[in-house]
């Protein structure tokens, strides 16, 4: 049975807190808890302990690779464990996600509200000291896309509405390297079981 062992460096986590460097201190705790989670992961689907031999053994292990996670706290790196077949895959990190969500829906908002992709860029190097660049910025408003695309085409004649409720807002957008002001229409429906739906 997999154990999750975590061993911290007492003298660097000393001395980060009498030098009062509490964003130092929680990278080096998320450090230590993420490889520790990693490892455990990787004995549970190896199913054998270090230099264990057993017929239920999955796979070998095979060293690790760094990979960095940017957290609301900074980056991170993280040694990822590795297994001989290369199937092992850690739920640390969420096919190719670098980022914690909040981070990046907090720069998906400021897109939106028509900040550019250059100074939110800049704004990221602020809060956490580290760059990102405009096209990683645009690679994550593409994803939105069709999420957006699969709402407003979605059906609506699951339910008869009692009332519709409509308003409009103007907001400032990007549109063809400019910003303009369009109207978002906003329809609230209160269906049979008193229930809203936007």
């Amino acid at each position: 049975m997999a154990q999750l062992n975590i061993t911290l460096n007492l003298e660097e986590l000393t001395e980060a807190v009498m030098n009062s460097d509490m964003n130092a201190m929680m990278k080096s705790l998320a450090v230590t808890v993420f490889n520790a989670y990693m490892e455990v992961e990787r004995d549970r689907y190896i199913k054998a302990e270090n230099y264990e031999r057993t017929s239920e053994r999955k796979d070998q292990r095979n060293g690790y690779y760094e990979r960095d996670l940017m957290l609301n706290i900074g980056s991170i790196n993280l040694k990822v464990p590795r297994t001989r077949s290369g199937e092992f895959k850690t739920d640390v990190f969420n096919s190719y996600q670098r980022m914690d969500k909040a981070f990046v829906l907090g720069m998906i908002e400021m897109v939106i509200m028509g900040v550019s992709t250059r100074k939110v860029t800049k704004i990221v190097e602020q809060l956490c000291g580290e760059n990102v660049s405009k096209s990683f910025v645009s690679d994550i408003m593409q994803e939105l896309d069709p999420q957006i695309e699969a709402f407003k085409q979605r059906s609506l004649s699951h339910s008869k509405f009692r009332y519709l409720y409509v308003d409009a807002m103007y907001i400032k957008v990007r549109e063809d390297n400019r910003v303009v002001s369009k109207a978002v229409y906003i329809a609230q429906g209160v269906n049979d079981i008193n229930k809203r739906e936007i």
